[in-house]
């Protein structure tokens, strides 16, 4: 069991505010804010807990959805913004913003199907998305019988849960449905919010899990931590190239070694549908945004500091709970940005990567 539990949203905010005091050095403590996806909030917080007892810098991070994310670092709110759905080039240029990944996981779809663990249940792309767009009702449809001949489905009703807040997870999910189906990419498109075929919205990945545990029959999407610490059921995937995999660390990492990370076009990268026996198709990253001439070097700075630690000290805390960190050669493409990119408003650079 993860040591990651579900709490409430307002406990979340409240969390990210009131880090545990530590005895450091009498210099006044450094504090940085970041807003954004809540996605990485588990792994962003546990990250900013071992940094301030170890450096005294205080990150405040509010798990607030990848939209208010980026349009609280476009207006200057907080030092740094987190969203699941990079900027293109043309974006990051036209707001003087610079972009990079955070941290790599997954989304999954839970059940609610008694007698049925995880895993049991297996599902390709294009009949995920039928579901998702109301042409598949009921369990024991003949497409998902198909993919499931040794199962023993029900005949219930499927009930779609979907999140009606503006959402990255969305984002992501939309995008894979895009990508596998046509119809779906033509009548519903991805976004962080979309207007949904079917189904039953709710709030936060919280809302989706109460959603599915109380509504049987239903099928939701969530991120992994959110799926394991619930007990619900997840379903197996039939990748791009054939292959049934379940949702591991180890499956997330295959798909982003198979992604083309380049840091010239802002590292504009969507893990889904990858290449490779063991990819799971629906993985993820977590970009942070930060300006290119900040109005605040000095917290940019110690932002830039913040992530260095995590990429060099945090992978084994990332990995405790269901994350994958960067690979080490991304990590030094991300490094050459910063230090080549931000500037203070004398045109100093900001930041020197370790020799």
């Amino acid at each position: 069991m993860r040591a990651f539990h579900t709490i409430t949203f307002a406990r979340l905010i409240a969390a990210t505010i009131l880090l545990p005091a530590v005895p450091f050095s009498p210099v006044a403590a450094m504090e940085i804010s970041g807003a954004g996806a809540t996605f990485p909030y588990p792994i962003f917080a546990k990250w900013a807990d071992a940094y301030q007892k170890e450096t005294g810098t205080v990150v405040n991070y509010y798990p607030i959805g990848s939209g208010a994310g980026i349009r609280h670092i476009r207006n200057d709110v907080v030092t740094f913004g987190a969203s699941d759905m990079p900027f293109k080039l043309d974006q990051l240029n036209a707001d003087a913003l610079v972009q990079f990944p955070s941290v790599i996981g997954g989304t999954v779809a839970i059940v609610n199907l008694e007698g049925i663990k995880s895993g049991e249940v297996k599902l390709d792309g294009a009949t995920l998305a039928k579901i998702f767009l109301g042409g598949i009702n009921t369990w024991n449809d003949p497409e998902i019988v198909r993919l499931n001949p040794n199962v023993k489905l029900p005949s219930h009703p499927i009930v779609v849960v979907h999140r009606w807040d503006d959402s990255g997870t969305t984002f992501v999910w939309t995008n894979y449905l895009s990508k596998v189906s046509r119809e779906w990419a033509s009548k519903v498109g991805e976004n962080t919010s979309v207007q949904w075929p079917t189904g039953i919205g709710a709030n936060g990945h919280e809302g989706v899990v109460n959603t599915v545990q109380s509504t049987k029959g239903a099928i939701g999407y969530v991120e992994y931590s959110y799926a394991e610490q619930s007990k619900l059921a997840t379903v197996s995937m039939i990748n791009k190239d054939g292959y049934t995999v379940g949702p591991s660390s180890m499956a997330f990492e295959a798909a982003a070694a198979n992604s083309a990370w380049n840091r010239e076009d802002g590292f504009y990268v969507i893990p889904t549908d990858q290449h490779g026996a063991a990819s799971w198709p629906i993985t993820r990253a977590t970009f942070i945004l930060l300006h290119k001439q900040p109005q605040d070097p000095i917290a940019v700075f110690e932002a830039l500091k913040f992530f260095a630690w995590a990429y060099a000290e945090g992978g084994k805390i990332a990995e405790e709970i269901g994350y994958v960190p960067l690979p080490k050669n991304l990590v030094t493409e991300i490094e050459k940005v910063w230090a080549s990119k931000i500037r203070d408003a004398n045109g100093k650079l900001l930041y020197a990567p370790a020799p």
